[in-house]
């Protein structure tokens, strides 16, 4: 078991809080909670050990421009591969951004 910690800069206030995936073999859970600052942090707990490069790789193709909302993210791994992480995190992504666009109305 491990955790890794990845800070990003980002933009404005993340609006809402979500959740996407299980923990369970080959998948992870990703959960998401707006964050004061304009920074977005990432923990994540993870089954397999040694792996920090390739998170850090995955993660910083999503959050490196610095231009997705400033939140918190906790991301519970199982062993899931990096296309279901970019899933599970544009889901969350998708679902506050949702959030956003029903505030608006």
């Amino acid at each position: 078991m491990e955790t890794l910690t990845f800070d990003y800069p980002a933009g404005t206030r993340a609006r809402g809080r979500a959740l996407a995936g299980v923990v369970a073999s080959g998948d992870l859970e990703v959960l998401l909670e707006p964050a004061d600052d304009a920074r977005t942090i990432v923990r994540v707990t993870t089954s397999v050990d040694g792996m920090a490069g390739v998170w850090g790789a995955v993660l910083e193709r999503i959050f490196g421009a610095g231009t997705l909302p400033a939140a918190q993210l906790e991301i519970n791994d199982f062993g899931a591969t990096p296309g279901v992480v970019r899933m599970r995190v544009g889901q969350v992504l998708d679902m506050i951004a949702a959030h956003d666009s029903g505030a608006r109305r």
